[in-house]
């Protein structure tokens, strides 16, 4: 009796809760272990036997499939899972350009595993780069661990700690100077990697050849006007390494908002024309030029350092219209005037002018809005002319025209 209990205890861990499909190991190992213990001991310690009680054979098929069932959902785990989809996906994105000795190389940080699941522990990017002369296909990017094969390393940009790279909103940027050569191919592949080591597939290949960018043009000169800078500039000397100008140049106009801001291209492309006119900008705010120089040569672009910049200062050029309705009413010693207020919101004030019988009109005062009135009392007898013109609040101010003269005797 004591093998058929044995054989029913094993069944019935089958059927509630022992070895299944999808069971880990683990489980398989667990449940295979206790079912043959349990044989065992039914064998040796307390297997049925004849002369048992009813209680105790009773007692003993609860107890045994209980404690089997227990035991083997204690290794159980959810369906397995290829360990690839696990894998942060690959930076995106992948930018470089040249400047004056270096390649800028830009990238996006992934933000999702390859099962489509949040990236929430990111923990590095690696760069690596592999230089050649240029000619046939760049060498492909093979992982190997989480090395790329054939390719050297740069650098490992941890998350928390970039430097010397920068991490600004998801995106990474780094600067490459490492033993660059004039007219070699550069190849740059990067690669994510998580808190466990995790390592994602290598990103898209970026290739550039790196060339030697131009020396910053020179002599950069300009003249403000209205909502307006003109520019104009002398051409890069040469390039930077001191050797001739070679290749296409044009150039790249920057605007900056202060001192310390970074400046930004005004235009949407290089320009051939050493001249250029900003436009639409705003009366009585400082702006900061420079100009850099760019190179396009052999299938390449190397972009050159700014200039040193200029301030300008856009200002308002025309000016308001002249008042109207002037009138002038003399008294014994005073002449007392009037005027309409200028409708031009930009009016900062009038100037009064006199002059005596036919001769030439004088600036005698100055008053500022809301005054629309004057008494002029430096007057004696005799024929006087007047008028008024207005000006604005410009950093100088715009004067504009007189009005029309009125006539008036003192008596």
């Amino acid at each position: 009796m004591n093998a058929p209990l044995a054989a029913r205890t094993t069944g019935q861990a089958r059927r509630r809760g022992g070895v299944r499909a999808g069971d880990s190991p683990g489980a398989r190992r667990m449940n295979a272990t206790l079912a043959a213990w349990t044989t065992g001991q039914a064998r040796r310690r307390g297997g049925v036997r004849a002369g048992d009680s009813p209680g105790a054979r009773t007692l003993l098929k609860i107890v045994i499939p209980l404690a089997l069932v227990a035991l083997a959902g204690c290794g159980r785990k959810g369906p397995p899972v290829a360990p690839e989809v696990r894998l942060p996906l690959p930076p995106s994105e992948v930018r470089a350009t040249v400047g004056p000795g270096e390649i800028t190389l830009t990238w996006k940080n992934p933000t999702r595993r390859a099962d489509n699941r949040r990236l929430r522990d990111l923990a590095a990017v690696r760069i690596y780069r592999v230089g050649d002369s240029g000619v046939g296909e760049p060498r492909p990017a093979i992982l190997e661990g989480d090395k790329i094969i054939g390719y050297t390393e740069l650098i490992e940009v941890r998350i928390e700690r970039p430097e010397p790279a920068v991490i600004e909103g998801g995106r990474g940027r780094l600067v490459d100077r490492a033993g660059l050569k004039d007219g070699q191919r550069y190849t740059y592949v990067l690669t994510a990697s998580d808190f466990l080591g995790r390592t994602s597939a290598p990103s898209q290949r970026v290739s550039i050849l790196f060339i030697t960018a131009p020396k910053p043009p020179v002599n950069l000169t300009g003249i403000a006007g209205e909502r307006q800078v003109e520019l104009t500039w002398e051409p890069s000397p040469s390039l930077s390494d001191g050797s001739p100008l070679a290749g296409a140049i044009t150039y790249q106009v920057l605007r900056a908002s202060s001192p310390t801001a970074v400046p930004t291209p005004v235009t949407l492309a290089p320009i051939g024309n050493r001249q250029y006119t900003d436009r639409d900008l705003e009366n009585e705010q400082t702006y900061f030029y420079s100009v850099q120089a760019v190179r396009a040569d052999v299938g390449s672009v190397a972009v050159g350092e700014p200039s040193s910049p200029i301030a300008l200062t856009p200002r308002k050029m025309t000016p308001p219209a002249p008042p109207s309705g002037l009138i002038a009413i003399a008294s014994a010693d005073a002449v007392r005037l009037a005027w309409e207020a200028s409708p031009e919101a930009d009016v900062a004030g009038y100037v009064i002018y006199r002059a005596a019988g036919n001769g030439d009109m004088v600036r005698i005062a100055r008053v500022t809005v809301p005054t629309t009135v004057f008494v002029d009392r430096a007057v004696a007898a005799g024929p006087y002319r007047y008028a008024v013109s207005a000006f604005d609040r410009a950093s100088r101010p715009n004067e504009s025209g007189r009005s029309a003269e009125v006539r008036v005797t003192v008596r």
